[in-house]
């Protein structure tokens, strides 16, 4: 049975999950989650998940939620191809760390930029603008002599750092092009990340389109 995935089309953590399971061949039954009419806040919703957040699963009564966590999650019980999360400890932790470096650097960096521009209307704030062109400029030297974000062979990893980099692509806060090892990655990732098109691309331009229809009514 495939997995029911509580989702967000513009959210990235969404999107990370839906490129790792295409990735790893998990089939999955989207939800769509509408928070406006508070759907993640029923108690349904809530038993699954009491932090009432997207993305969720429910894969035939295990409730799991964070991304990251979700990412790994499917490859533990599903995957086959030991090269998108390796059983080698040093390789594995490369993958997490870049995970890690995800979740806690590079998306939290974006969100506490855009975030309270774009739905809270307050002024941009350079001095976050600059952290995460930092966290940019990190992520940029990672990728020095590694063709994928966690060595020679895509990943897990790949997958969430896809959907994060394609966020900020899409809506044009950084010119990414400054950052030729992530410019060249991030082709790579859209040409070798199964489903692609459907997985991410169309969530991040609707993302786009939501940021964009918020900013004229400021």
């Amino acid at each position: 049975m495939p997995i029911d995935l509580y989702y967000v089309p513009g959210s990235a953590p969404c999107r990370g999950v839906q490129l790792a399971a295409a990735l790893v061949g998990v089939e999955l039954n989207l939800k769509h989650t509408d928070l406006m009419k508070g759907e993640h806040m029923t108690p349904e919703f809530i038993k699954m998940n009491p932090q009432h957040t997207v993305p969720t699963i429910d894969d035939n009564g295990f409730y799991l939620y964070e991304s990251r966590a979700i990412i790994t999650y499917l490859f533990n019980k599903y995957g086959k191809e030991d090269s998108q999360y390796p059983k080698d400890a040093e390789k594995r932790a490369i993958v997490d760390q870049r995970l890690y470096f995800d979740m806690g650097t590079l998306y939290q960096r974006f969100g506490d930029y855009f975030y309270p521009t774009i739905f809270g209307g307050q002024p941009a704030d350079p001095e976050k603008l600059k952290k995460l062109e930092e966290a940019l400029g990190y992520f940029d030297k990672m990728l020095e002599g590694s063709e994928y974000a966690a060595g020679s062979s895509i990943t897990l990893a790949d997958a969430s750092l896809a959907a994060s980099i394609s966020t900020i692509d899409v809506v044009g806060i950084v010119d990414l092009s400054k950052y030729q090892n992530i410019t060249s990655w991030f082709n790579k990732c859209k040409a070798a990340l199964p489903d692609y098109e459907e997985a991410n691309n169309k969530g991040a331009l609707a993302f786009k389109a939501l940021a964009d229809h918020l900013s004229k009514k400021a």
